[in-house]
């Protein structure tokens, strides 16, 4: 009794402790765990171990190619709020985890960033190699991975997951199943089938070691289990759905629907004239004996453009995304920039509502070209052109500009989540 009362004492000093085992009282209360399993944990605990001894790891790096929305699932908004980051701050708040990674595109890590202070990480060509990629900052005991498409994954699961995790290299949530299921032409014993679910909580080490292999798996139990390590399985949950196709949200019964919110954009460029043509405006030529001076092709309308759909996406600017310090980006066409910042607008979970632009150039004259300019770029942005708007202006000859030194461009636009409560064929 003595040893019970200090290990008691030393387990509790930390407030994460006593948070640890208030967590760990209701897991008793749900009866469903064996004593040697409740043994294990309650020992641990006395002897002052806390949760911080585990990681979580949030994958989010795929192209959601099977999702065929356009938008990345993941940047699917829930309210203002993007899915990959729901997710991850739904687990959060169920428990004290050491550190939090979240894996990402290469190309969206530095805007991941702007929603969140955790640890982001590139990720890989496949889950495995995005996996390996978080490991490599995973200094814990224990991991639990989880997939961001399971946004809904319950309380429950987790706990039944950390009241586990001695019992085995791996504790995995399952389903049953209750349905007749063949394998080709031959009817199998359904009770010996079972649907693995994430997140799944493993042992750092044998994790790390179970991936060394050449060999894909589509999830860490599988990689475990060739390795010859042990596996639990403990009950899963139909809420822990996975966001996968279309069809499937409908499934995810605890998210809001986007926002209506609109989100305005302002961008500005400005370039002087060079000698050497051809001058594009809107990506249209209007004059070959002059044109702009630019690490690029120099159309300063389209830059604008850009500046503003990334500002209303709080995206930063073009000169983060293109920098001309980079000379890939020499003499590259001014529309492939905004192809690319389109793409990526509506891939983070836009939808570009319109674009109302300015320009004041006291040289070349503009209106001529209004109209050409105002449908290359409806066509470059897949826009009706009711939603592009051209105006041009002058400065009366006053300053660089009325010198016919340059021509200055002023871009607003404005940007709404994509709505993905929309009904839509699901026949995938």
């Amino acid at each position: 009794m003595e040893y019970i009362t200090l290990s008691l004492k030393k387990g509790l000093k930390t407030r994460s402790n006593l948070l640890s085992f208030k967590k760990f009282s209701l897991i008793l209360k749900e009866k469903k765990f064996k004593k040697s399993f409740l043994v294990y944990n309650l020992v641990t605990l006395l002897e002052g171990f806390s949760l911080s001894d585990l990681t979580l790891v949030m994958l989010g790096a795929g192209n959601s190619t099977r999702f065929n929305l356009g938008v990345k699932k993941q940047w699917l908004r829930v309210d203002e709020e993007p899915l990959w980051l729901v997710a991850t701050k739904r687990l959060e708040k169920m428990y004290e985890f050491q550190k939090i990674i979240v894996v990402g595109q290469q190309d969206e890590l530095s805007y991941m960033e702007n929603f969140a202070n955790y640890l982001f990480c590139s990720g890989g060509e496949s889950r495995q190699e995005s996996l390996k990629n978080a490991l490599e900052h995973v200094d814990s005991e224990f991991v639990m991975v989880s997939d961001i498409a399971r946004v809904c994954a319950s309380k429950e699961i987790i706990s039944r997951l950390i009241a586990s995790k001695g019992c085995a290299d791996i504790i995995v949530p399952t389903l049953r199943i209750s349905d007749t299921a063949f394998y080709d032409d031959n009817p199998i014993i359904r009770e010996d089938l079972r649907l693995i679910q994430t997140p799944q909580l493993s042992k750092t080490s044998i994790l790390k070691d179970a991936l060394k292999s050449n060999t894909i798996f589509t999830d860490d139990s599988s990689a475990i289990k060739a390795k010859g390590g042990t596996v639990w399985f403990v009950e899963g949950d139909s809420s822990a759905h996975k966001l996968t196709y279309k069809k499937d949200k409908s499934e995810l019964g605890c998210l809001k629907p986007p926002s209506n919110r609109a989100l305005v954009g302002l961008g500005f460029d400005i370039h002087a004239f060079s000698n050497k043509g051809p001058l594009l405006l809107g990506g249209v030529k209007l004059s070959d004996e002059f044109g702009f001076l630019a690490h690029s092709d120099g159309d300063v309308l389209l830059h604008a453009l850009c500046d503003a759909l990334l500002g209303a996406a709080g995206a930063g600017d073009i000169g983060e995304h293109f920098p001309d310090s980079d000379e890939k980006y020499k003499g590259i066409s001014s529309q492939t920039l905004l192809l690319r910042v389109a793409d990526f607008i509506k891939k983070v979970g836009f939808e570009i509502g319109n674009c109302d632009i300015t320009i004041i150039a006291q040289k070349p004259k503009i209106n001529p070209f209004k109209k050409e300019i105002k449908l290359n770029i409806a066509k470059l942005l897949n826009l009706p052109p009711s939603k592009i708007n051209i105006k041009a202006s002058t400065t009366e000859k006053l300053g660089a500009i009325g010198k016919e030194e340059g021509v200055c461009v002023l871009v607003n636009t404005v940007l709404y989540y994509f709505d993905w409560t929309k009904d839509e064929d699901t026949n995938c």
